[in-house]
């Protein structure tokens, strides 16, 4: 899912997915990455982020993101049920102090803080069944005039 202004030129992108699981008492969310390299015309465009994540029900899941050589410094978060659409949950600029939220997104079930210009965290407090989705990380690579996912 890259979404192009100019004809498609191949980007990096990965997949995270929230899958919910029932182990003893407690709930367990794991967060598993799938990672695809692609080469970009004008060079390698990399977003990175760790492949698993296991929280109880109730705490808090971070997902990283890092942009790599990208200066929009900007990141996007959409999450997708399975078989669902995307929905947009966030933007965060590294200049603005809190993220701009997507409908039926709000704080403080989710965030978004950074680090740097180039590494970006989604926070998603009280963990529970309902975040099991598909969770992307997009940026816009103005190197090559196209989004980049992950």
């Amino acid at each position: 899912m890259v979404h192009t202004s100019s004809p498609p030129t191949e980007a990096m992108l990965s997949l995270s997915k929230f899958q919910v699981s029932t182990h003893t008492d407690n709930m367990l969310v794991t967060l598993c990455a799938l990672i695809t390299a692609l080469t970009c015309v004008s060079g390698v465009t990399v977003l990175t982020q760790k492949p698993v994540l296991s929280v109880s029900k109730g705490e808090t899941a971070t997902m990283d993101c890092n942009l790599g050589t990208v200066t929009n410094n900007e990141a996007r978060w959409y999450k997708q049920i399975p078989g669902g659409v995307p929905q947009y949950v966030l933007r965060m600029y590294h200049s603005w102090s809190s993220p701009e939220y997507g409908s039926g997104f709000s704080s403080p079930k989710f965030t978004s803080t950074h680090q740097s210009t180039s590494d970006y965290r989604l926070i998603i407090n009280n963990v529970e069944e309902g975040d099991s989705a598909v969770h992307y990380c997009q940026t816009w690579d103005s190197s090559v005039n196209e989004f980049v996912l992950q």
